[in-house]
């Protein structure tokens, strides 16, 4: 044991001996070695600094690339793809000047049309039953349709058609006798007279309500085809002959009245047509399209009103309701090379209005604009746009949202 020990003793002193004697060797060298070391690093210092030059020319040429990407692009570009359009009703269209028109925008009230409504009412005393449980306002009806009852036979004046009918029959065979008897001229002309205007009248009452008795009493009908309007009497009270029922309207032609303020009143002459905006569909109804026509311009304000009223009639399609309240926009004087745009093709943020661009196929642009007159359909465009443009006049707001997360800048779509 002790000779291993020994051993490795003498080992351990060898190799440090060794180490020690490179150092040393290390530490004389020659000068002529030590300068060619010093040149080969100098060397070896140049062909970094070299590298240092390149790596920086390189940078440059990044940036001349990134320089190149943002010219051949848009900062501010959204992307919307034809995926996302597929999903949604979109449309592009591009802009160009036409004619527009001044616009006076106001309110109103549509009205049925003259003649367009009749109102029913109670040919007698009585209770009033509805003949149709489902009778309501708005329900279709048909001419000759019996709509109410009106019964009296439980009252103390009597049954209504009983007394009718005994009285026509009184003064018919009243008449029938008197026609003999002025033949023989046992009466005077003008006896004859009165007992024929006599029956003459009972025969009116009589035919007004014949074939119209039942068992709820005498029926009440519609004189047209239309709609129910309203209804002023409730199921089971009491009417009075010439009282008010109710109202059917055929609802074919409507009226539009549009209450001008009138610092407008030289402008009226000027008005052709009118578009409007219901409130309970909020859509924009065109009477150009609805064969309107200007029925009257006011020349006068109304009694106790600062306004003057301009009518229109047109037909009405089945989806406006008489008698309600809508935003009017009178189209006047007509305006040369104006750039416009739907409606739908406005966003506005915080006051400001602006429109996407069409840059290419998927690339969009947020552009204000600034707008004039608006007829509720077009609104005129007074900068932000040029003429070829193309915008986005369905989809706005989903392209929108889109730029949210959609806007790469120095996207590198070509155009």
């Amino acid at each position: 044991m002790r000779p291993i020990i020994i051993s490795l003793t003498v080992l351990a002193m060898c190799f440090y001996g060794c180490k020690g004697s490179a150092k040393h060797d290390h530490s004389h060298e020659t000068a002529t070695e030590h300068a060619a070391h010093a040149h080969d690093s100098h060397d070896h210092n140049h062909a970094g600094h070299d590298h240092e030059h390149e790596c920086h020319d390189h940078s440059h040429e990044g940036h001349d690339h990134e320089n190149e990407a943002v010219a051949g692009g848009h900062s501010d570009e959204i992307i919307f793809t034809k995926a996302q359009a597929a999903r949604t009703e979109f449309e592009v269209r591009e802009v160009q000047p036409a004619t527009f028109h001044q616009v006076i925008k106001t309110t109103g009230q549509v009205l049925p049309a003259p003649g367009d409504e009749s109102v029913i009412v109670a040919t007698n005393n009585g209770v009033i039953s509805y003949a149709n449980n489902a009778l309501a306002a708005g329900s279709a009806v048909k001419r000759g349709q019996t709509l109410f009852h009106i019964a009296s036979k439980n009252l103390g004046e009597g049954d209504y058609y009983a007394r009718v009918n005994a009285n026509y029959e009184k003064a018919k065979a009243e008449y029938e006798r008197a026609q003999k008897l002025i033949e023989d001229k046992i009466i005077s002309q003008k006896e004859y007279e009165a007992i024929r205007l006599n029956y003459q009248n009972a025969q009116i009452a009589y035919d007004a309500v014949s074939g119209k008795q039942s068992a709820q009493g005498v029926g009440i009908t519609s004189p047209l085809n239309g709609y129910i309007k309203n209804i002023t009497v409730k199921d089971g009270e009491y009417v009075t002959a010439g009282q008010t029922i109710a109202t059917v309207s055929q609802n074919k032609r409507l009226t539009l009245r549009a209450d001008v303020s009138e610092k407008y009143y030289p402008a009226l002459n000027q008005i052709h047509t009118a578009n409007f905006k219901t409130p309970y569909d909020n859509r924009v109804y065109a009477l150009m399209e609805l064969s309107g026509k200007l029925l009257s311009a006011g020349k006068s304000a109304e009694n106790n009103s600062f306004f003057v009223p301009v009518t229109f009639e047109f037909d009405n399609q089945g989806a406006v309701v008489p008698g309600s309240f809508v935003e009017i926009f009178l189209i006047s004087s007509p305006l040369e090379n104006v750039i416009s745009i739907p409606v739908s093709a406005l966003t506005n943020e915080m006051g400001y209005f602006y429109v996407y661009k069409q840059l290419d196929e998927e690339g969009y642009q947020k552009q204000e604009v600034k707008i004039g007159a608006n007829n509720g359909k077009e609104v005129q465009i007074l900068s932000g746009l040029q003429p070829g443009e193309r915008v986005v006049t369905k989809g706005a707001y989903q392209v929108k949202m889109a730029s949210a997360s959609a806007a790469i800048p120095g996207h590198t779509h070509e155009h």
